[in-house]
């Protein structure tokens, strides 16, 4: 309505003034979109500089879509930090290295300065997480997974966990060897967040909002974070098929493989510029005899250690799991991984490096070694044991300089010690709550459990038939079989085989394939029988993650319970004749997209689903209108696709969801509605199904 004080002109004046402003505005539009501001500086200067990135997106654009440029971007970032990342650590190891060294003579400066480092690096990684960004710590792939799974957890992709978790990870891995910790769940973590702003930014350039996107992104980190730790791209994608997506899309290969590459090939090619490398070639370099690698007989020694490694898997799982159960019923464990953390980790810390002290027990464990080291010495191809039965072959000193003393016995001691103490070690170094991967430990501890059966092998053989030399000697490798039991246990840990495919790939040595997937095969069919959880999932199940998988290996029955069981109640539904009234009380109710629609309260039969926006234009419509129109007559009531029984499975829900990419299913008997399953419904049902576990 019209005020009564206007003045009969006001309504021309202010249309010729209504038309001025918009032919200004055309002609200001025309000319350039910023200098139609007076209130930014450097306007023309702005609007050149916005002139030239719309003329390079159209370039871009047409040589392919923009998300490949985010892809090839996400690689090569990811790389970038694995480099940083590498450097940081091995001028810290060095500088400690060199400290040590420097106070050679006096034994308890070297305890002090052996054991106090790593505890404090330790306690200043712990500290910084939980202060800055509580997230942070641990590995992160659990919750990678539960992200790609489909439900939101928006704090575990922020900057702040980002950088805490990159300088975390740096003191982690700067404590060395006694600790025992890798990166590489952490580096899939922090090649997710990048992923998912690049994918924003893709979507910001496009100037479209593409939900598929996003998801697609955060499935090819996960293969370029594993890419960029030991180029390896190819076990990168095999990584995240098999680990972090229950359901892979074929559509993801390419996107993948491409990203993994152009990060796996930064990752060397910086490697070779900084002098650590003379040529992007192997991570780690290997010898292995070309002519015969192994006899055809080894193929049974090589089976035998696949189930060796998975039965020592078992064992392993089984100690971590009552670890993990230990610290969160014991009340000391549990206040102090709760309020300090950073004194636990300090504590832990100093009683592993005091084991690993070179002076006591650490002698017999190659202490002095980083973990590059020790997977370099583990695969050496010359026989360690063969030192006395041969005066003419002399190691160097690498190999055997920390694994034995002299006599062959000897080489037996320290691998055998280090079996031992790393087993209970490992699980220990478990449970500290800072960044931390743990792929890369049982990977080494693998190698030296394949290394301890191979120089058995070796000592035995030539025991038996007093050979000393020759063709027959010089061609049993111990270090075959330490790349064996690497991807064997490691496989048989994390329940995948891209392990073996990793072994290949970091040696180069595709004349071991054959054995290295035989005992990967057989280490992971010990594991997984008897619906083990493997060691993400006993993560995930100590989470409480909603992640259906890990909660079906917990508990096999969960995942069948009937969806009517764990319905909630229905907060918003409208019937077909509803009016203003009443859809404007289900809009303000309800932040769904998708609101349900039945023939009446009474019959609740289900006709379909009408839009939230839909409701808003009808709103709208009635309030310009002044009408009472029923729902019906004005929204389109859009048929359901898919609609549940309640004597379907959560399990199929689950499936349904991911793989139809529904927002909302509904839950129907004989036609009435009983209930609907969203995102977050499905969240909450699979949270207190973990309850129970």
């Amino acid at each position: 309505m019209k005020s009564l004080d206007e003045a009969p002109g006001s309504e021309i004046i202010g249309e010729n003034n209504n038309r001025e402003r918009e032919s200004q505005s055309e002609t200001s539009h025309n000319k350039s979109p910023l200098l139609a501001d007076p209130w930014k500086p450097c306007r023309r200067s702005r609007a050149t500089v916005k002139e030239w990135l719309l003329k390079l997106r159209c370039c871009l654009g047409a040589v392919c879509g923009i998300e490949w440029y985010g892809y090839a971007a996400l690689g090569v970032f990811t790389a970038i930090l694995s480099f940083l990342m590498d450097l940081s650590v091995t001028k810290l190891l060095t500088a400690h290295r060199g400290l040590y060294m420097k106070l050679e003579g006096n034994s308890l400066l070297q305890f002090f300065c052996w054991t106090l480092y790593p505890a404090c690096l330790c306690a200043v990684a712990s500290s910084f997480s939980h202060n800055i960004c509580p997230f942070s710590t641990g590995s992160g792939i659990p919750e990678v997974r539960t992200m790609l799974a489909g439900f939101k957890m928006p704090h575990y992709l922020s900057l702040t966990n980002m950088s805490t978790k990159f300088l975390g990870l740096i003191c982690t891995l700067a404590a060395g060897s006694t600790v025992f910790l890798g990166k590489v769940g952490p580096f899939v973590h922090l090649s997710t967040i990048i992923g998912a702003y690049l994918s924003n930014l893709c979507n910001l350039i496009q100037a479209n909002n593409k939900e598929k996107a996003g998801g697609e992104m955060l499935v090819v980190a996960a293969a370029v974070g594993v890419a960029s730790c030991f180029g390896a791209p190819i076990t990168g994608v095999l990584f995240s098929v098999e680990v972090m997506c229950s359901h892979f899309a074929l559509r993801h290969y390419y996107p993948c493989f491409f990203s993994a590459a152009c990060g796996a090939l930064t990752f060397r090619l910086f490697s070779m510029w900084s002098g650590d490398e003379e040529s992007p070639q192997a991570l780690f370099k290997t010898n292995f005899p070309a002519a015969v690698p192994f006899y055809s007989l080894e193929i049974l020694l090589f089976a035998f250690l696949g189930l060796l490694c998975g039965a020592v898997s078992c064992c392993y799982l089984a100690c971590h799991r009552w670890m993990l159960q230990f610290t969160k019923t014991n009340p000391m464990f549990n206040k102090m991984l709760t309020t300090e953390k950073g004194l636990y980790s300090g504590m832990v810390a100093f009683l592993l490096a005091s084991l690993t002290f070179p002076h006591s027990v650490g002698q017999y464990m190659a202490s002095k070694h980083t973990m590059k080291q020790l997977l370099t010495s583990l695969l050496d191809s010359r026989q360690w044991s063969s030192q006395s039965h041969n005066a003419s072959l002399h190691l160097g000193p690498e190999a055997l300089l920390e694994w034995s003393s002299s006599g062959s016995p000897a080489v037996f001691l320290p691998l055998a010690v280090f079996l031992l103490m790393k087993m209970w070690m490992l699980v220990l170094a478990c449970t500290l709550p800072l960044p931390a991967g743990y792929f890369m430990p049982v990977f080494v501890y693998g190698a030296a459990l394949g290394r301890f059966l191979g120089e058995g092998v070796a000592y035995m053989y030539v025991s038996s038939t007093g050979l000393t030399s020759g063709l027959q000697w010089a061609s049993i490798n111990p270090g075959g079989y330490a790349l064996a039991g690497a991807a064997a246990f490691s496989g048989a840990v994390t329940h995948t085989l891209s392990p073996a495919l990793l072994a290949v790939e970091l040696t180069g040595q595709f004349s071991h394939a054959v054995p290295v997937l035989i005992a990967t095969l057989l280490a992971n069919a010990l594991a997984r029988s008897g619906h083990r959880p493997s060691f993400y999932d006993a993560l995930s199940i100590g989470k409480r993650l909603p992640y259906l998988p890990s909660l079906k290996k917990a508990c096999p029955r969960l995942p069948s319970t009937p969806v009517g069981q764990v319905l909630g109640a229905i907060l918003v539904k409208l019937q077909k004749a509803a009016g203003p009234v009443e859809v404007k009380l289900a809009v303000n109710t309800s932040t769904d997209s998708q609101i349900p629609v039945v023939d009446s309260h009474e019959s609740q039969i289900i006709l379909g689903f009408v839009l939230r926006a839909e409701l808003l234009m009808f709103l709208r419509h009635c309030e310009s209108e002044a009408l009472e129109k029923h729902l019906d007559e004005v929204c389109c009531i859009h048929p359901t696709s898919v609609l549940l029984s309640p004597h379907n499975t959560v399990q199929e829900a689950h499936s349904i969801l991911r793989l139809v990419g529904a927002q909302t299913l509904f839950v129907a008997d004989r036609g009435r509605l009983l209930g609907l399953i969203t995102w977050p419904e499905m969240k909450r049902i699979l949270e207190d199904l973990s309850k129970e576990i």
